[in-house]
């Protein structure tokens, strides 16, 4: 069986971007008519063998029947607007999660936000920073780590849960758990966004339960446990793959819409799986949802730095969004939130400048 691929490039910004747009020499990545496509790498899966090419637009009519209607289909999904159906996220704009950990041993932040007074100051600054969405997590998911019962999660959710709605009324409101007594119990409080790391792998009840609750989740990836995700892994094609795994997501788990892709930067992947799937991060703008992607302060930015690496790590966080940026990303999951802020509005003022 073949199975054919489509990733937007060649990429326009600015004005020339709508410009090449009226002139039908580029379309829009997205439904944003200031960052534009002209060309398209059109990836050929047979068994264990991927062939790739590269073609203008202009030239999709060339290929064969079945392999043209399959990359205008997915043309049209790269090109159409995201719909909007979290709380006060437009995906036309990029967006920011900020992180809060309440938890003793997260990878970077571990312990330094898990006192009520801490934590609500955190999100007020993050809040007031330019996030408009806000990471909930009661539960450690460093490599390495270790499940904890639900209980001792919802000890460090509940204070901060409970008063979130009331006081950041705005703001959307995701929680990052793999059990589905957390779901049920944030949804009460006003979560608007889960995020489970195990895409909804881990907990067996976790979709039954959010049948019906009409809620947003992240479809993310990883291969593996927390506790197992960086012992060798391995895959046939790292992009390929998690496309597939996103795609079988997607037709057989929800039955509604309302889905953000994360390909889980760091969650079962060594260095190499990491540049492979950022440098052809667009190629999942063909299945149509809005992406997040997760670098901050991640473990590969030490492994391509060496001797320039840094606590924070805020430069190679910087440079991967901006990257991330320029493909279409939609959300950013970060730490640093107004660092993060301040790049992407001078990187767009950049762009949109042209």
């Amino acid at each position: 069986m073949i199975k054919y691929y489509t990733r937007a490039c060649n990429f326009i910004y600015g004005h020339r971007a709508n410009q090449l747009i009226r002139e039908k020499r580029a379309l829009p990545l997205c439904g944003n008519k200031y960052i534009a496509f002209s060309g398209i790498e059109v990836f050929e899966r047979k068994n264990e063998k991927i062939k790739k090419k590269f073609l203008d637009i202009k030239k999709i009519k060339k290929l064969n029947k079945i392999e043209k209607k399959k990359v205008l289909k997915d043309i049209k999904k790269i090109s159409v607007k995201r719909k909007n159906f979290l709380k006060n996220v437009n995906f036309k704009n990029p967006s920011i999660m900020g992180i809060l950990n309440l938890t003793p041993d997260s990878f970077s932040d571990g312990g330094k936000f898990n006192k009520f007074n801490k934590s609500i100051g955190q999100i007020s600054q993050m809040i007031e920073s330019g996030a408009n969405i806000i990471d909930l997590g009661g539960e450690s998911t460093r490599p390495g780590s270790k499940t904890i019962d639900p209980k001792t999660e919802w000890r460090r959710l509940e204070k901060v849960l409970k008063i979130f709605k009331k006081k950041y009324k705005q703001t959307c409101l995701s929680i990052d758990t793999r059990k589905s007594i957390i779901m049920d119990k944030s949804i009460k409080f006003g979560a608007d966004l889960i995020n489970d790391v195990s895409g909804f792998n881990y907990d067996p009840d976790s979709l039954l339960k959010l049948k019906d609750k009409n809620i947003s989740k992240v479809l993310h990836h990883m291969q593996g446990t927390p506790n197992t995700m960086q012992t060798n892994p391995k895959y046939q094609n790292v992009l390929l793959d998690i496309y597939d795994y996103f795609e079988n997501g997607i037709n057989n788990k929800f039955k509604d819409k309302k889905i953000i892709l994360d390909p889980g930067i760091g969650f079962g992947k060594t260095l190499k799986h990491n540049l492979t799937l950022i440098s052809n991060i667009s190629l999942f703008h063909s299945l149509g949802l809005p992406i997040m992607i997760g670098t901050s302060r991640k473990r590969f930015i030490s492994q391509i730095s060496g001797k320039n690496d840094s606590v924070e790590r805020i430069g190679g966080t910087l440079a991967s969004i901006l990257f991330l940026l320029s493909q279409g990303i939609q959300i950013f999951r970060v730490h640093n939130v107004n660092e993060v802020k301040q790049g992407i509005l001078v990187f767009e003022k950049i762009l949109m400048n042209k």
